[in-house]
């Protein structure tokens, strides 16, 4: 029992630093994003172009690359997930032997 807490702890840990990094990562946006605005339109950096849209906007794409990681993927695909799909394979293989087995025997009888 005392390894299954301990489990259970350290999978808490993990999550709540995920999602922590993540709550940072979207403060960073969007103190980024207020700053890349400033620059291009109050101190005239590089006023050719509209580079700060380009820029926010793939850091965009990469911070909802960034939840859906946290928030979906290793929400539905964690430990428990693995340990199932595990199992699953393992129970079709042993099924796949017991066949190929009793195949076998009714093949060649004694």
């Amino acid at each position: 029992m005392e390894n299954e807490q301990h489990e259970q702890y350290e999978y808490a840990r993990k999550r709540i630093k995920q999602k922590k990094n993540l709550y940072f990562h979207f403060v960073l946006f969007v103190l980024g994003s207020l700053f890349l605005f400033i620059a291009y339109h109050f101190f005239t950096i590089g006023n050719e172009t509209n580079w700060p849209v380009w820029v926010i906007t793939t850091w965009f794409f990469l911070f909802v690359l960034h939840f859906i990681r946290v928030f979906i993927t290793d929400c539905f695909m964690n430990k428990h997930w693995e340990r199932t799909q595990i199992d699953r394979l393992i129970s079709l293989q042993q099924k796949k032997i017991a066949q190929l087995q009793t195949q076998i025997e009714e093949d060649n009888p004694k």
